[in-house]
């Protein structure tokens, strides 16, 4: 393919872009919106006009410091998450045409691609398609929610019909896209949330079991609902000493994925041998290209069927809101995901 495709879809557009970037590591106040420039998508390359953005934890442990690499300062972008429609693409793009409708597939270093912005330009390997049908703002919520879910549960946990699934902080983004799938496998989700207030809300989400781990035994309450046998897989986003815990409450054999480090102490391992724990990086499966056909596939057919249905928490409108949209973040007051339109 030649590049006038391109030449032609981006005729009259300007050669800067709004963007989110921060200047220096802090709190959500550090974000500014500017003008960034904007180049044509070169070769393999992709530019989409951005419609919706989902927000991630890790944009706000990124943006403070804390995440597993560092932003390259001033002016590092920021965003994994976004829905939008293709308007270039560059020279050698066969898979993608200006029109279509696309997600960003959370697979880049976000300092530099970050998607936080009007228009963004990713390689194609990082663009998959929206699911047929789906809007923007469910789109921006689906991709990196349920491909985590779908990645840590299914490929790297190996969950099967009837097993018993723990599940961390589930009422986060990823969290409900977890619970929502290990039903829709057939398994039987155990929800976790610190405290009461978010019990409710995960019942009618249909978790058929709730502990609240600020008032319960998380050990005892597992044993207790699987009748005496434990969990067979254990989904984890914080990791820290508590991880221990998790390890307690499986079967002998059972299996901990740890998809993140919410709390950055230390991990401890319970002595509930034999156990396998893998970490799991959704970025180095996303790389794949097979990875991401199934987990599109997995994804598209559940939001088609209805057994999947991301829960938003609040939608903001515009770039600017996006200090408040990661103050509400980090109040970790909300229940699923929060997007920002654009």
């Amino acid at each position: 393919m030649t590049t006038s495709p391109a030449h032609t879809a981006v005729t009259g557009r300007t050669s800067t872009t709004k963007a989110v970037l921060f200047h220096e590591l802090g709190g959500p106040e550090v974000l500014t919106t500017e003008d960034v420039p904007l180049a044509d998508p070169g070769p393999g390359e992709v530019l989409f006009r951005v419609e919706a953005i989902g927000l991630n934890r890790a944009e706000a442990l990124f943006r403070a410091g804390t995440y597993y690499y560092q932003p390259t300062l001033p002016a590092s972008r920021l965003g994994y998450e976004a829905a939008g429609v293709v308007e270039a693409v560059g020279e050698g793009v066969d898979a993608f045409a200006p029109g279509d409708a696309v997600m960003a597939a959370a697979n880049f270093d976000f300092g530099i691609h970050g998607v936080y912005g009007e228009r963004v330009v990713l390689p194609q390997e990082s663009v998959v398609r929206r699911p047929e049908g789906v809007d923007a703002v469910t789109s921006a919520a689906v991709w990196l929610t349920y491909a985590t879910a779908y990645g840590g549960l299914v490929e790297t946990g190996r969950l099967a019909p009837g097993d018993h699934v723990l599940i961390t902080g589930a009422s986060s983004g990823v969290g409900t896209a977890a619970l929502q799938s290990a039903l829709r496998i057939g398994a039987i989700p155990i929800a976790t949330t610190r405290g009461e207030a978010k019990r409710q809300q995960l019942e009618e989400l249909g978790a058929p079991h709730v502990i609240t781990t600020d008032s319960q035994d998380l050990a005892k309450e597992v044993k207790r609902i699987t009748g005496g046998q434990g969990a067979h897989l254990a989904f984890d986003a914080v990791g820290g000493p508590g991880f221990a815990a998790l390890g307690d409450a499986l079967t002998p054999g059972g299996t901990a994925v740890l998809y993140g480090w919410l709390d950055t102490r230390p991990l401890e391992l319970s002595m509930n041998w034999p156990l396998t724990v893998h970490t799991y990086s959704h970025a180095a499966l996303a790389r794949q290209e097979a990875f991401r056909r199934r987990a599109a596939a997995f994804i598209g057919s559940g939001l088609d069927g209805g057994a999947l249905t991301p829960v938003i928490a609040e939608t903001f409108d515009g770039l600017e809101r996006m200090v408040d949209a990661h103050r509400l973040m980090e109040s970790n007051t909300h229940t699923g995901k929060i997007v920002v339109t654009v």
